[in-house]
């Protein structure tokens, strides 16, 4: 059977017969795969008495009728499970942890994000790192050494978005 190339979802061939059985396998697929929310991430086990529609992400040294599927997105359907393959990018919402899991490098990172800079309500509150602040060392007037480490805490702290200019 041939597939299309990213998704793995069923094509139909010309002259196919009973052509409704591989539309409905790449449709049973693309609900799965199109905007995914799992229940968790590499539960302990298969789940004994999924819904409908609900999902997983299989655990490593998965075991029953899990096994071989390391890492993939399980779904529970009314055929039995299916399984999609995750691409590096792949991204799903995990009901468990309320947050993201991006498939990258082969492995699933849960809550983890890869962002050039963070904004509050347009408002940019995080930025790319600042250089290194030098500690006080010693000094004959502390209270003028105190006030230069403090201004270049204010001045990254602006930077960073974190408090007001």
């Amino acid at each position: 059977m041939t597939t299309t190339d990213r998704l793995a979802l069923p094509l139909l061939a010309a002259g196919q017969a009973q052509k409704e059985v591989t539309h409905n396998e790449a449709l049973a697929l693309v609900d799965l795969m199109l905007m995914p929310v799992v229940q968790s991430v590499a539960p302990a086990g298969v789940p004994a008495a999924p819904a409908l529609g609900q999902c997983w992400i299989v655990g490593s040294s998965a075991s029953g009728a899990w096994s071989g599927q390391d890492g993939a997105l399980a779904g529970w359907t009314a055929g039995g499970w299916r399984f999609a393959a995750p691409f590096d990018g792949m991204a799903v919402w995990s009901l468990a942890d309320g947050m993201s899991a991006q498939h990258v490098g082969g492995l699933w990172r849960i809550g983890s994000a890869n962002v050039s800079q963070l904004s509050i309500s347009g408002i940019k509150v995080v930025g790319a790192q600042q250089a290194a602040i030098a500690a006080p060392s010693s000094g004959v007037v502390i209270d003028a050494e105190a006030r230069v480490a403090i201004s270049a805490l204010l001045t990254a702290l602006r930077a960073h978005g974190l408090i007001a200019s």
